[in-house]
């Protein structure tokens, strides 16, 4: 483990960017500002004056998870679609930072977390003077759901993401992927992997107010066994990958990064949910971990 691994970071400095809700339509200006020791990741809704608008992210936070995942507080403040710049903090080992934004939703950029590693790399990041803790898994934890829907976590030494899906579209077909999950090989193999979505469910998702920001320039389309986006895919395994970022960015919301091994088969944000909540609720299945700063410091 490198000695950069024993301390918490933020941000060395404030970024700003924008872009358009994948689900709301909402053009979205965000801020990612440095945030003190132990103060986790916390959004702040900008636009809402009429009550608490900070929206810290934690397990219980997370009050929906169709096609996406949304935190909120008490006073029913939400923040939609954070999940890929969740997985971006996460794989960047940023502990604590404020995410300010004017609108309801993270912007989706190309619907990978690409963008958002790129502007975290803008950002920079700072060591802070304190031990990082670590969630360590120490017994399985298992969610089970009709029709062979599953999601897991189970000890490792290390943080291990196995994700599998299976479509009736050829487009897709049944697809794996089991990686090992730091810095580099998120970077490397799972960064850039866009979200997807099927032209046959568009018309019914807007009906309910979803996917009104959608279109080809944030998300692969397919329409029945073709991929639609006339550059094609980006991996011939995109789609299960980017089912593995969202993986990593769902599990960020424990607060902490896990040591141990997650494997979702059929899933999606709910299940990932779910296992999160299933370990909290089983104390005897997780304990925190932390390094000291005077090791650390020695290393």
């Amino acid at each position: 483990m490198s000695a950069s691994a024993y301390f918490q970071h933020t941000v060395a400095g404030p970024v700003i960017f924008a872009g358009v809700g994948l689900h709301t339509g909402s053009h979205v200006r965000v801020a990612v500002r440095p945030a003190a020791v132990d103060a986790g990741i916390v959004f702040v809704r900008t636009d809402v004056h009429d009550r608490d608008n900070r929206v810290p992210v934690k397990p219980d936070a997370v009050c929906q998870t169709q096609l996406g995942t949304v935190i909120n507080n008490a006073g029913d403040v939400r923040v939609s679609t954070i999940e890929h710049l969740m997985a971006a903090l996460a794989a960047l080992a940023i502990d604590n930072c404020v995410v300010e934004l004017d609108g309801p939703e993270v912007p989706i950029m190309d619907g990978s977390s690409e963008p958002f590693v790129q502007i975290l790399d803008r950002a920079g990041r700072r060591k802070q003077e304190a031990a990082r803790r670590y969630i360590e898994i120490l017994a399985p934890v298992v969610v089970e759901e009709e029709g062979g829907k599953r999601a897991s976590l189970s000890p490792s030494d290390r943080f291990e993401v196995a994700f599998e899906i299976a479509f009736a579209s050829k487009a897709i077909g049944r697809q794996r992927v089991d990686l090992t999950i730091d810095e580099e090989s998120f970077r490397a193999e799972l960064s850039d992997c866009r979200t997807f979505g099927f032209v046959r469910d568009v018309e019914a998702l807007r009906a309910i107010g979803l996917a009104r920001g959608g279109s080809m320039e944030n998300a692969v389309v397919i329409d029945g066994d073709r991929v639609l986006n006339p550059e094609g895919l980006r991996r011939p395994d995109e789609f299960v990958r980017h089912k593995a970022l969202d993986a990593v960015g769902d599990l960020y919301v424990l607060g902490a990064p896990i040591i141990g091994r997650f494997e979702g088969v059929l899933a999606g944000h709910g299940l990932n949910n779910a296992v999160v909540r299933a370990l909290m609720a089983n104390p005897a299945a997780w304990r925190m971990r932390a390094h000291s700063v005077e090791l650390a410091q020695a290393v």
